[in-house]
């Protein structure tokens, strides 16, 4: 075995080798970047190594710093983890010539496999199913309109040298095709630097199931079982696990069969996951091998009682495979989800900011490669963690997944929890009716969000006021509470729902909390009072740390309060409310200071200008849109006047208090 390995990687799964490793008593060396500094891959490695900026391309993708680092501190072997340079055949080969070990594959079978025209050509020659398709040299346009008229429409378009979800259109109709290559082309080539493609036929609703394979590179190899990975959004898996529900017997064992094949048709040496779509009839068809370790190895991990990482120390050191087939068993039922900084509601884009809060339920098995105050950066894969959870069977383990999730608590940025959530209580997902298409098919469901805060506002509100006591405090009444007396409070909020007044009054162990929404544009016009006043009443509030407890009637309430970016994050179970707090002047519609000035009543960006400087303007007129909490807050004219001023551009950042136009006010 070795006595010390390098890890080229990052993040969660530059962790989870580095604890196998040394549970092996393995000395870990972890490179970084410079933003990467004290990133908790480094700080739970014995040694560690600056490799450049944080660019992953003057950094992570530097075989030179790499090989360098390896060299400096004596690493006998690298582990790639994946991503990065994992698959990457130069890789392997400068570090044969360099005498070091790759924790991986052969290069050759890396080549092999990256190519997606090769391995299809490959796999049919072994006997591995296969879709219709081609993945011939000749890449004009018309070839492929050729071939895809001959297979049969729908078709998928698929970067030879792709992965990730890139370089991949689906074509409906011949009029479509070529314009689809030439931007699958484009994007090809700035991904990968190739713009090589294959054309196969395309499954509208099939699964993805993958088998995960060990070779010890001398012609044996043994299977870990399989996995679904159906569920995904844009060609990216978001929960996976093991075994495949639904899955008849004889469709399994051709799928493990299948996957053994493939790696003794190239010698595979290590981890490796033959991926396959099931028509959900009788049919499996390669679709490409990953020779590295997956990101949903845990579940795999969890039904075998095996340690994949370990066993890809001892195979690369030489020692063979650790058991043969008939020793690897499986037991049980486990799911993986994907705990991104992304925004669902915003087409899964990514969520950058720091990790004010983090929180994660103890019952379930975390991989994770951030920490609490860390920040998420653009430079790297938005991935916050993945979330384990195993059972006897799927409905335990599903179910345990759940409350895992209703337990993971991320502020400072958005994440996909409760979109996880709504997955993995989906009544089609419990019965294991899924595909490719599971979220196109569900989206009506699965995007539904909670429409009422008044339950987090009272949450909100209480946790305030405990926190108040003897310290500032943004409510402008400053009584604290008192046993026999009422005490009222009142400060002015913004919420999904717009921006009110609110009032909490307590007495004897009961509250009130009474919601008063701002006029509408329509009401400061013809001065009509506010249109809208809630109130919920309330008893025994109890405060432990972040954590508020309240009765509503006969139901205990149980909320999470924490600091999120210049306002307040609210859990209620897999529930999520962004609560700021804002000037009572604002709130009620003014939005001014003295002298005709009006001021942003909470951190936000100016998304539009609706006046310039001359404008006339009447009471309640629109004067510019602030965007704050994903939130569109419309500022208001007080009083009818002339704009003198504005002092910022639409794009700009706005902090709370700041002058946004000044009026000459009308008499």
């Amino acid at each position: 075995m070795f006595s010390k390995i390098l890890i080229a990687n990052r993040g969660e799964i530059a962790v989870r080798v580095a604890k196998t490793a040394k549970r092996l008593g393995i000395g870990v060396v972890a490179v970084h970047s410079d933003v990467d500094a004290d990133a908790p891959h480094v700080r739970i490695a014995d040694e560690a190594v600056a490799i450049g900026p944080a660019p992953a391309s003057e950094s992570y993708l530097r075989i030179d710093h790499v090989i360098a680092a390896a060299k400096s501190t004596g690493a006998e072997a690298i582990h790639p983890g994946y991503g990065f340079l994992s698959e990457n055949a130069e890789f392997a080969d400068a570090l044969d010539a360099a005498g070091i070990v790759f924790i991986g594959p052969y290069a050759d079978t890396i080549r092999a496999m990256g190519s997606k025209a090769a391995a299809k050509d490959l796999m049919e020659s072994a006997g591995v199913p296969v879709l219709s398709g081609y993945q011939g040299d000749d890449q004009a346009s018309t070839t492929f309109i050729e071939a895809a008229e001959r297979i049969g429409y729908p078709v998928l378009l698929k970067a030879a040298a792709g992965g990730g979800g890139k370089g991949m259109r689906m074509v409906e109709k011949t009029a479509d095709l070529e314009a689809a290559l030439e931007s699958a082309r484009r994007e090809a080539l700035s991904s990968f630097g190739d713009d090589r493609f294959i054309v196969e036929k395309y499954l509208t609703a099939p699964r993805h199931i993958e088998v995960q394979i060990f070779g010890d590179g001398e012609g044996s190899v043994v299977h870990a079982f399989e996995r679904d990975c159906s569920v995904q959004r844009r060609h990216q898996k978001i929960i996976e696990e093991a075994p495949a529900p639904n899955l008849p017997a004889g469709v399994r064992q051709s799928l493990l069969e299948a996957g053994v094949r493939a790696g003794e048709a190239t010698r595979y040496r290590g981890a490796g996951t033959v991926e396959f779509l099931y028509d959900g009839k009788d049919g499996v068809y390669f679709m490409e091998m990953n020779t590295r370790l997956q990101v949903e190895h845990p579940v795999s991990e969890s039904i075998t009682g095996l340690d994949f990482v370990e066993w890809q120390l001892r195979i690369a050191a030489g020692e063979g495979l650790p058991l043969d087939q008939s020793g690897i068993r499986e037991s049980g039922h486990s799911f993986e989800a994907r705990l991104y900084a992304e925004d669902p509601d915003r087409d899964f884009a990514p969520s950058i900011g720091t990790l004010e809060h983090l929180e994660f339920p103890p019952s379930a098995r975390v991989d994770s490669g951030v920490s609490e105050g860390q920040e998420i950066s653009p430079h790297y894969d938005p991935m916050i963690a993945k979330i384990v959870t195993a059972g006897p069977d799927r409905e335990t383990a599903l179910e345990r997944l759940a409350v895992a999730l209703e337990g993971t608590r991320v502020a400072g940025l958005e994440t996909n929890t409760r979109f996880l959530h709504a997955l993995a209580t989906e009544p089609d997902f419990v019965e294991g009716k899924v595909s490719t298409a599971f979220i196109d098919e569900h989206r009506e469901s699965l995007f539904a969000r909670a429409d009422d805060d008044m339950l987090a506002r009272a949450a909100a509100a209480l946790w305030l006021d405990g926190q108040s006591d003897g310290e500032p405090d943004p409510w402008s009444s400053l009584s604290n509470w008192r046993s026999n007396q009422p005490a009222t409070r009142t400060l002015g909020l913004a919420t999904s729902d717009g921006t009110d007044v609110l009032e909490l009054t307590q007495q004897n162990g009961t509250f009130t909390l009474r919601s008063e929404r701002q006029a509408s544009a329509a009401d400061r016009r013809t001065h009509k009072a506010p249109g809208e006043t809630r109130s919920i009443h309330g008893h025994s509030p109890v405060l432990n740390g972040q954590e508020v407890r309240f009765g509503i009637g006969e139901e205990t309430v149980t909320a999470v309060v924490a600091p999120h970016r210049s306002a307040y994050r609210v859990w209620i179970g897999i529930d999520v409310f962004d609560i700021a707090i804002t000037s009572l002047a604002s709130t009620a519609g003014q939005h001014k200071s003295a002298e005709g000035s009006l001021e942003a009543p909470m951190p936000g960006v100016v998304v539009a200008l609706s006046v310039a400087e001359g404008d006339t303007v009447q009471a309640g007129d629109t004067l510019l849109i602030l965007e704050a909490m994903k939130m569109e807050h419309q500022v208001h004219a007080p009083s009818d006047g002339v704009v003198k001023r504005v002092l910022f551009a639409a794009g700009a950042q706005v902090r709370e208090g700041d002058t946004l136009v000044e009026l000459a006010v009308a008499d």
